[in-house]
Order: structure tokens, then sequence, then C-alpha cells
């Protein structure tokens, strides 16, 4: 095949160009989507991704110098393998009554100081209990050399600590332990052509704010073609950084998915209503009301009812008919749901 021949093609759809990657993050550019489109997954991939996280601990036993609630957080905040955790069900959506094999996966933890040295506990010593939604998550994630993770807390000669930790699916839009990255670097413009960016500066601005190692992947501005008041970018440079729940490739994945499903949910709501001006015809959805909120049509079946225009036969009714004409509220006449104010008196204006 003659890729040369291809060259004067206009490119259709996002690229992605991988520039550098590692075990730890991953350093990408995204062309061809506009800011929004870019600024949404950077978003996502910071705050709705999915990962495990303990979320409860039963403490048995705890002799050390720091409370429970301090080291509660502390194991929340270590790191769990959240791959394939699709086959983990949301507490929320389990049918159990607080947790269950489905929905999370249970850690212990049991250390006591018998010597005379101080005694650090760390990740390894959480214990992954059986059974579990797969082989993979809930594992503490150890990255360092010596194996060991991260510190939780130290006892001396006598003291214990014995926890039992359940680990939960949940997104850092509920809590920053259920975060997949640790930063997620994102710029684009690098020098500046969009004048998005006002520089302070006190002699020279190219001085004193050198362009970053994104500006060697774009051509520098011209000095004599005019500005271009209506350009906007097209092109996005990331750096994703994972904590080791996911690997960063996987995170970007994750993050293009929930996109892909938000998306997907938005365009079936707005499916849902067939006519003019998106006001459903009461069979767009179960609740009646065509606009998904469990209230009267604003037409369609409930039109025999309200006349033809769905707003009463007189014309200054409201939908929500309760034979008082149009100053009826849809509890009926001028009074609250419970009949009354807070403060005792009738609801409604007295007329003068």
């Amino acid at each position: 095949m003659d890729y040369d021949a291809m060259d004067g093609l206009e490119e259709v759809g996002p690229r992605v160009t991988v520039r550098e990657a590692a075990t730890g993050h991953v350093d990408f550019s995204l062309g061809n989507v506009d800011l929004a489109f870019a600024n949404s997954l950077r978003r996502t991939m910071l705050a709705e991704i999915p990962t495990m996280a303990i979320d409860l601990v039963e403490v048995e036993a705890n002799t050390s110098v720091l409370a429970d609630e301090f080291i509660a957080h502390r194991l929340g905040l270590v790191p769990l393998n959240s791959k394939q955790i699709e086959d983990v069900l949301y507490t929320r959506d389990c049918d159990c009554d607080q947790f269950c094999e489905n929905c999370s996966v249970t850690l212990t933890l049991h250390a006591r100081c018998t010597g005379d040295d101080i005694m650090k506990v760390y990740a390894r010593d959480l214990v992954v209990a059986e059974p579990r939604p797969n082989e993979w998550v809930g594992v503490p994630v150890i990255t360092d050399a010596a194996g060991l993770g991260s510190v939780i807390c130290k006892l001396r000669k006598g003291q214990e600590l014995r926890m039992k930790c359940v680990a939960k699916k949940g997104i850092a839009k509920e809590h920053s332990k259920w975060a997949p990255t640790s930063a997620v670097a994102f710029e684009y413009d690098p020098h500046n052509k969009l004048r998005h960016l006002d520089y302070w500066y006190e002699e020279d601005p190219i001085k004193e704010w050198p362009p970053s190692k994104n500006a060697t992947w774009e051509d520098p501005p011209s000095t004599t073609l005019p500005f271009a008041y209506d350009a906007s970018p097209s092109k996005f440079y990331f750096e994703v950084e994972s904590v080791g729940n996911l690997e960063p490739d996987a995170v970007v994945q994750q993050g293009i998915k929930v996109m892909q499903q938000k998306l997907a949910a938005v365009i079936r709501d707005l499916e849902g209503s067939t006519d003019v001006g998106g006001i459903g015809n009461g069979d767009a959805n179960a609740s009646g009301d065509g606009l998904g909120f469990g209230g009267p049509s604003f037409g369609g079946a409930d039109a025999a009812q309200t006349g033809a225009d769905g707003f009463g036969a007189e014309g200054f009714a409201t939908p929500f008919l309760t034979g008082q004409g149009g100053s009826g509220s849809v509890w009926g006449g001028g009074a609250t749901p419970y009949g009354a104010t807070p403060y005792g008196q009738q609801s409604g204006w007295s007329g003068s």
C-alpha cells in the first residue's frame, strides 16, 4: 500500500500519540479534539474512574499511640489493586445488607510487637481473605524494592493492632482514596499563540517564562502573520501518573469508557422525548409525564381532560387542574401540602 498517497487526506477523529510509557506513568498527546473534550477526559481520569479502597474498619484491638480513626484513615489511603474491577458491584447496587463477596473484599491486619525495638506495620501485613470477585482486586499495591509497601503505624513492645478491613468500589468524586491517579498534567498551546495566558514579568517574558518540553512538538509563533482571534486549540498534552491500583494505559482507557457511558445516558434521555421542544407525549417513560418527573403529561393521553392544548379548556388553568381554575396548586386550593404554614397560620395570601 502506498502510504504517501494518504498524506493529503484530512484526519478524521481523535489522534493519540504516545510519547513515553512506563510502569507508573504515560505521556501522550491528543489531537483533532476541542478543549471541552480534552478537559472532560482529564476530569474523568481524576475523579470518575472506579477503584477499590478500604471503606470500613472494624477495630478489635489497638494499643498503639495512634487513635482508631487515624489508623482507619491511613488504611483507606493504601492503594489496592483494581484490575478488572468490572467484576465488583457497587454496594448500593448489591442485594446484600451491608457487604458481601460480590461487592467487597475483606482484609485482615494483625500485628504485635514482642521485641525491644520499634516494629513497623506495613501494607504487606494486610492479608486478603477469600472469597472475592476475582484474583486481583483488593491486593495491596507494593512497588518498593524491599516489598514492604507503605507504613501504616509503629508499635513498641507489648502493643498490638488487630483489625478487619472491608474494601469497596468507589470513585474519587466520593472520596480521594478512590483516586486512580496522583496527578494528571495537562497543557495546550505551549507557545501561547492563542494568548489565553497573560504572563507577569519584570523585563523579558521569554527568559522569565521558558517554554515547556511540549513546545518542541509545535511550530513557534510567526511574527509576520496577524493574530487569529477565532483560533482554538486542537492539540493537547497529557501526562498521567498512576498510584498503582491501575496501570496508566488502563486509566486512560477507563476514562474514555466512563465518558462514553455518560454520553450514552444523555443521548438515551434526550431520545426519550419525541415531541417538539423536548416535551413528551405521555408515552416517553413509565412515569407518564414525558419528562421523567412523575407528574401529569403536557399532552397525549391527558389532553382529553385538560383541553386540546393540554393547558385546560378555559385557557388560563394549569395542567394540574383542581377545580379552582389557574390559581390552584398541585395539592388543591391555595394551601400547602400540609394545609397550613409552619407557623400555624393558614397558607395563601388574603385578598384586599
